[in-house]
């Protein structure tokens, strides 16, 4: 199983596209480490500078109807070539949300008042998650600042995500 722990990313807006996870320019690549040093290229995000605001990072944290746009795999092949295993967000775009959990990652979904806590307690500031994917639980942790969050998946993603993703699972039962 992945690592779905680590640094937060802020990405503070709605409809975050494919695209702008990683342009389509790219599409022609051929490997998933080709794709690496393109994620977020394109976002529309005010002062948003990826070579510099990427760096470390595991986790993003966002809004919703991330993963619109196009239908790619290579958006969730971008994230998981940098490290970045889970995503969190208030909703996803249906082709890229069953696309991360096909790559055995996480794309968890909570409330937009749980979101909006979120980033009112967190995204000024340097903050760390941990999670206990067992018990469907994870721990944002700030400065003095902490907030243990439930969320859940179907038992299909999560057996998902705990295989490796969709190519491992289905070598394991078929």
């Amino acid at each position: 199983m992945k690592n779905f722990g680590g640094e937060i990313l802020f990405l503070d807006r709605l409809d975050i596209n494919t695209d702008e996870i990683i342009p389509a320019r790219y599409l022609t690549e051929i490997t998933k480490e080709a794709l690496k040093p393109y994620l977020l290229e394109d976002i529309k995000l005010d002062g948003f500078l990826p070579e510099k605001d990427l760096f470390n990072k595991k986790v993003v944290i966002s809004r919703s109807n991330f993963g619109c746009g196009s239908s790619r795999e290579h958006a969730p092949w971008a994230f998981e070539v940098n490290g970045i295993n889970v995503i969190i967000a208030s909703s996803y775009a249906r082709i890229f949300r069953q696309n991360m959990f096909n790559c055995g990652m996480l794309a968890i979904e909570l409330s937009e008042d749980i979101i909006d806590g979120i980033f009112n307690k967190f995204s000024d500031k340097k903050a760390f998650l941990e999670m206990d994917f067992e018990n469907s639980v994870f721990v944002i942790t700030s400065e003095q600042k902490t907030q243990k969050i439930e969320f859940s998946v179907s038992e299909f993603d999560a057996d998902l995500v705990k295989s490796g993703g969709w190519v491992n699972f289905a070598d394991e039962r078929y």
